[in-house]
């Protein structure tokens, strides 16, 4: 049995923890929740138990602690890493702030679950949602052929910016249908009834912080030079993110040899029967754990191209789950 915590325990994400690590039965002796001042003091049920989210504060709170799962944004994480690293603790960060780092592992366990082995600092890195729903199908090609190139659009949900996010989606329905003022607090322009083709900030070369993520983070977990171009876009869908995706390979490949090998793949499922109208749907994905994957075909510009594409529940696989699938491939080593 281990002793786990979550700090981020009230957010979307943190909710989402308690829910997988239950459903999943992770060995769990001791769970205790930490949030901030404000939620401090609220009780959730895990098992049939109720569990308060302490105040988290610097100090000695980890000791005998085996597993902290955190998302509370990367400035917490940055913050109050060495007060859960000090004691032996193995950090698994949902956050940005150590994904590119080199000595912390970046790992979608059906991919690079070996990396999760290599952690010198006792930190171990969630992948952007996005990437983690890319990556899954992007991996079961590669092995077929290596990939060169990657463009990709994204079709991202509110619930991808938290849960106020998906409340002021539903706010901006309302107060549409009432004819009242629409608020604007969590996104750059009204989300209902539009996409916004602008998530993170603006980098230097135009490209945004969140496109960026995706090309380095696939490039580290995939062990690969490949590059990818993104376009990241908003809409207003409240949970499951969408992504229309377009590969090189080096050689070309039969579509019926891709469709089987993600099929195959851990993690994916396959859903392409078009002219029986079933694809990946967000409406249908909420709360599924595979990224499902159809639309799948020969590009038409390229002889070593494919098009594909996915959905996938960014907050199940594309956080909670994927880090406690983490955590399950360690234990799972210490128990061989």
């Amino acid at each position: 049995m281990y002793n786990v915590s979550i700090v981020g325990a009230s957010g979307a994400v943190g909710q989402e923890l308690l829910r997988v690590l239950e459903e999943r039965r992770f060995p769990i002796g001791r769970l205790r929740l930490f949030g901030s001042r404000r939620s401090a003091g609220r009780s959730y049920c895990f098992a049939g138990q109720p569990v308060v989210v302490e105040e988290l504060q610097h100090g000695n709170l980890f000791v005998d602690t085996d597993f902290v799962f955190t998302s509370a944004g990367a400035g917490v994480s940055r913050e109050y890493a060495d007060d859960i690293t000090r004691f032996g603790a193995l950090m698994i960060d949902n956050s940005s702030a150590f994904r590119m780092d080199e000595d912390v592992p970046l790992v979608v366990p059906e991919v690079n679950g070996e990396d999760a082995f290599h952690h010198p600092r006792g930190i171990i890195a969630n992948p952007n949602c996005s990437t983690i729903v890319m990556v899954l199908p992007l991996y079961a090609i590669h092995r077929l052929s290596p990939v060169r190139r990657v463009h990709v659009a994204t079709y991202q949900a509110a619930s991808g910016a938290g849960a106020q996010a998906m409340q002021e989606l539903k706010d901006q329905h309302k107060a549409l249908v009432m004819g009242t003022t629409v608020p604007i607090e969590k996104f750059p322009h009204q989300l209902a009834y539009n996409v916004i083709p602008h998530i993170d900030v603006f980098q230097s070369n135009d490209y945004t912080r969140e496109e960026m993520k995706m090309h380095h983070e696939t490039r580290k977990i995939m062990h690969s030079d490949l590059s990818v171009s993104a376009t990241c876009v908003r809409v207003p869908s409240l949970r499951c993110h969408s992504e229309a995706v377009w590969v090189e390979t080096e050689q070309a490949v039969f579509i019926q040899e891709i469709k089987q090998a993600i099929g195959n793949m851990p993690g994916c499922t396959l859903l392409d029967n078009p002219h029986a109208n079933e694809y990946p749907m967000p409406l249908y994905l909420s709360g599924k754990d595979a990224v499902y994957v159809g639309r799948i075909r020969q590009d038409l510009t390229d002889a070593c191209g494919v098009s594909f594409w996915c959905v996938g529940d960014q907050i199940r696989k594309g956080a909670a789950l994927n880090a406690v699938q983490i955590a399950e491939t360690i234990v799972q080593a210490k128990a061989v």
